[in-house]
């Protein structure tokens, strides 16, 4: 495949899965979104399967799903149907039967207590993860303002750490390759790794040069990830701690805020990155998209 095809195939994926995320409060009209972005509505679904491993339905679904499961939570005075509503769902019978589907609950179960378990489970999928010791109730989030960030990226599916690592060298080589001095390493997290089967989730490895000098390799797709509002959590630890912060983020912390997350992605900047250092250490900071 020429490299020109597989960039067209790329952006018109990512700019799709943008668009999914920003409207997942609407009921998405396929055969319009093909008609804006002038391609056949066939193509657009083989080509969005082909870069992300799964098809459009499926990702709205988790998308909206991912949404749902938050504010549960974080809106303990809402409705199911008003939450139902808020998450793209034309009926409270729909969303339930979904919700139930993907959890194995109903989302008023989910809410009373059975997020804890159904995280607690996906947490077991790590064993580097329940060896954890880590703590965090002493940390103290800190509210930011975010810009829009460019990055180039190299996407895949599972939290493997031998798959994470293999792809973070193929960043580092790119790097050096374009003799970048200034950039920041970063994480994003398309699925939320608290409520997704760890081999299900998609990792994104990120870097954002600094400087706006011309990239020489082109061969790395690139992204804008969103900015806004976000709390940011800063964290040193060792490997294994990282999903651990990331489920208390979620399942402690938000829901004891008054803070709603929002449908963007959170990420992670590295400071100090472990897939790229021999005794696996991390000094990060984590963005949690946030409003009040």
């Amino acid at each position: 495949m020429k490299q020109e095809t597989l960039d067209k195939k790329i952006k018109i994926s990512n700019d799709l899965m943008f668009y999914f995320y920003r409207h997942i409060d609407t009921d998405i009209n396929l055969d319009e979104l093909a008609v804006h972005f002038k391609i056949n509505k066939f193509y657009m679904h083989q080509i969005f399967k082909e870069v992300f491993g799964r098809n459009i339905y499926e990702s709205i679904k988790s998308i909206r799903l991912q949404k749902a499961s938050n504010l549960l939570l974080t809106n303990q005075y809402s409705t199911i149907s008003k939450i139902a509503n808020e998450c793209g769902y034309s009926s409270q019978t729909s969303f339930i039967r979904a919700f139930k589907e993907r959890f194995s609950m109903t989302p008023n179960s989910w809410r009373k207590g059975g997020y804890k378990l159904y995280s607690h489970n996906i947490l077991l999928q790590s064993p580097m993860a329940q060896a954890s010791t880590a703590s965090f109730e002493q940390i103290q989030p800190e509210i930011v303002k975010m810009p829009q960030q460019t990055a180039y990226y190299i996407r895949h599916r599972g939290y493997g750490y031998d798959k994470s690592k293999q792809t973070w060298q193929k960043i580092q080589t790119w790097i050096y390759q374009n003799e970048l001095k200034d950039y920041t390493e970063m994480s994003l997290f398309h699925d939320n790794p608290t409520i997704t089967p760890l081999d299900e989730c998609h990792y994104v490895a990120c870097v954002v040069p600094h400087s706006q000098k011309e990239i020489k390799d082109q061969r790395l797709p690139r992204f804008n990830i969103s900015g806004g509002v976000y709390a940011k959590f800063d964290f040193e630890g060792k490997r294994g701690d990282l999903l651990k912060l990331i489920h208390w983020v979620y399942h402690e912390w938000l829901p004891k805020s008054e803070y709603r997350t929002t449908t963007k992605p959170p990420y992670a900047i590295y400071h100090k990155n472990h897939y790229l250092n021999k005794e696996q250490e991390f000094a990060i900071s984590f963005y949690l998209s946030i409003r009040f």
